[in-house]
């Protein structure tokens, strides 16, 4: 109680607004791809397998190097980690639109996938760190900048982006990256090195992976964002395969503006919706609903479909990343998100890229629907089994 009342009166509003910005860096570049992605695959000429392999590489670097940003939190602490993250993040996308080139293109936004994978369990550390007693509203606040960044990038490149910059999809990349630089200089100068308990936690970084639980919300935050990253990915394709163009850009809108009264709501319910399983169950279960929405031919139907599969997303996320800080010790939280992390973006990256074989194979547009279809099931089932409970989650182990 006396930990509680003392991370009350610690609570800092310009942290809990860092902490929104430091969210907004997590997705507001790589959202900026989908809007472009009809200039890119018409300039360099870019296969479907090739477009899954675009959107989803920075999910699969998310899988990959969150086990060594586990690391460089461990050596370095959670706010210079995310420094070093956002400062990839930055560069890397803007260098993207290079040449314009296929190798520049897919090497830095590998470098920028890297920059967010650093930045993903450096957070959930900050979260811990900094509002001890209060991680449901933390953590929708930082989601909620994850959230609004999606919904700008989405709604604003077609209208206002590329008009500003002349069509350009290169430039475009660049004016995204602005915002994220400016975060890394707030956070620079704004915050100082926190160096308690750095003897313990350089020991700790590796995950537990004989943990049963450790795979359990892997798998179940990989179902969340296979829902969403391949909605995004292939909704583009998908309508101007059905002969919808026009909806394309209202499709995006509504996927990502979706996101944000799910945050909003666990903003408001905290506790009562965090560390249930029973909310990730419900939204399993309306991600699949609004995806067989998106087959009906009426376009308002269509629209608000794509709404709800972000609700569904968005929502599922949120609780996910409240898990680490409410089921580990302080020092184990990198651990913990890490290893999710490492799983969950992992599958989320492999359903997506075998949609996209699948239609490539068979031509057949309703393969746009396999990762979200797969992904719900695989919440739900996680949902179903995994204890969520207050426990030590990767305690023991390896401490490498």
């Amino acid at each position: 109680m006396g930990k509680e009342r003392a991370a009350d009166r610690s609570f800092s509003w310009p942290r809990l607004v860092l902490l929104w910005l430091l969210g907004m860096d997590l997705r507001i570049t790589i959202l900026a791809v989908p809007p472009v992605l009809p200039l890119i695959h018409r300039q360099l000429h870019l296969d479907e397998k090739m477009v899954a392999a675009l959107t989803g590489l920075p999910v699969l670097l998310f899988g990959l190097v969150a086990i060594p940003g586990s690391l460089l939190i461990a050596r370095l602490g959670a706010r210079r980690a995310a420094i070093a993250g956002i400062l990839l993040v930055g560069g890397g996308s803007a260098l993207r639109g290079v040449g314009p080139s296929v190798p520049m293109l897919y090497a830095m936004t590998a470098v920028m996938g890297a920059g967010v994978a650093v930045m993903q369990p450096a957070l959930p550390t900050l979260v811990g760190s900094w509002f001890a007693s209060r991680v449901p509203l933390a953590t929708a606040v930082y989601a909620n900048g994850l959230l609004i960044s999606e919904m700008l990038a989405a709604s604003l490149t077609i209208p206002v982006v590329l008009p500003l910059l002349g069509g350009s999809w290169p430039a475009s990349f660049v004016f995204w990256s602005v915002p994220v630089l400016i975060t890394a200089f707030l956070l620079l100068f704004a915050t100082s090195h926190v160096s308690s308990r750095v003897s313990h936690v350089r020991a700790r970084w590796w995950p537990d992976w004989h943990h049963l639980r450790t795979w359990q919300l892997g798998f179940m935050l990989g179902g969340i964002s296979a829902l969403y990253f391949g909605c995004n990915a292939f909704l583009p394709s998908y309508l101007l395969a059905i002969g919808r163009p026009g909806l394309v850009d209202a499709g995006l809108t509504a996927l990502n503006t979706g996101q944000l009264p799910a945050s909003f709501l666990i903003m408001l319910l905290g506790r009562r919706v965090v560390g249930h399983r029973w909310p990730f169950i419900a939204l399993a279960l309306t991600g699949l609903v609004s995806l067989g929405g998106l087959l009906l031919p009426s376009a308002p139907v269509m629209i608000a479909a794509a709404a709800l599969v972000g609700f569904s997303a968005a929502g599922g996320l949120i609780l996910a990343l409240a898990l680490p800080p409410l089921l580990a010790r302080p020092d184990d939280v990198h651990r913990v998100a890490a290893g999710m992390l490492a799983i969950g973006y992992s599958l989320s990256f492999l359903l997506p890229y075998l949609g996209g074989a699948v239609w490539d194979a068979t031509h057949l547009t309703i393969s746009a629907l396999f990762p979200g279809v797969v992904g719900s099931l695989i919440m739900a089932l996680m949902a179903t089994t995994v204890r969520l409970k207050p426990t030590v989650v990767v305690s023991i182990g390896t401490g490498r």
